[in-house]
């Protein structure tokens, strides 16, 4: 299962750089090399600490796919996919077009946003095993519903934190244009979260009620 991980968090990686210095046109392109450098650290110590707390999350997380994941969540998947790709070349071509001149201490934010996210994801996964990639009842797995930590407050606290993320990715690599897409990921995970409640509340004992109790989504107070 390590060398899964490590072979993922590559591709992963790879990917990401292939899109954004193709795209940019150039490769000398100091705070996306550090963003690169910060995600593969990350990608490696949170998986590693996984495989150390809870392998079985970690082998859910490393799924592609779910035997019973909704059509849905499957269609959303693919176009949040798309959505992805092109937020990583909008990025790249800000920085082919020199079109955004973002202050260094924004970019330092951003830094603090993005470690910020990934800190509160492995809260996240401390606190819900069950907290897979695809929307599904492992019911394998004995999945009942969390109510503690995070979930307490909101009822999806993951994309919560990766919001997080997609705030602090462009600022760290110093692209307005990216930023600009950030209501685009916004909604595209209010979609998903009606999805996964859909789904949770159909097959998961107690969430309904889960659901009554914590009224807020991802925001406390606004929404």
């Amino acid at each position: 299962m390590i060398g899964k991980l490590f072979l993922q968090n590559l591709v992963f990686v790879g990917l990401m750089a292939l899109v954004l210095f193709v795209s940019a046109g150039t490769m000398a392109w100091a705070s996306a090399w550090l963003y690169l450098i910060v995600s593969a650290v990350a990608g490696l110590a949170s998986g590693l600490w996984l495989a150390r707390t809870d392998p079985a999350l970690l082998a859910e997380r490393m799924r592609l796919k779910a035997p019973d994941q909704p059509s849905a969540d499957k269609w959303f998947m693919l176009v949040f996919v798309v959505i992805a790709a092109a937020w990583f070349v909008v990025m790249g071509l800000d920085r082919r077009l020199q079109a955004s001149a973002m202050p260094f201490l924004l970019q330092a934010g951003g830094l603090v946003l993005y470690v910020a996210s990934i800190v509160f994801v492995m809260w996240v996964f401390h606190e819900n095993s069950f907290a897979a990639p695809t929307v599904t009842v492992q019911a394998e797995r004995h999945h009942h519903v969390i109510s503690t930590g995070p979930y307490a407050f909101v009822r999806h606290p993951m994309y919560a934190g990766v919001m997080l993320y997609f705030i602090g990715t462009p600022l760290v690599i110093g692209s307005w244009w990216g930023l600009a897409m950030m209501p685009v990921f916004f909604l595209a995970f209010a979609v998903r979260s009606r999805i996964e409640e859909r789904t949770l509340i159909a097959g998961l004992p107690g969430y309904a009620e889960y659901a009554q109790r914590v009224r807020y989504r991802l925001l406390p107070g606004i929404w």
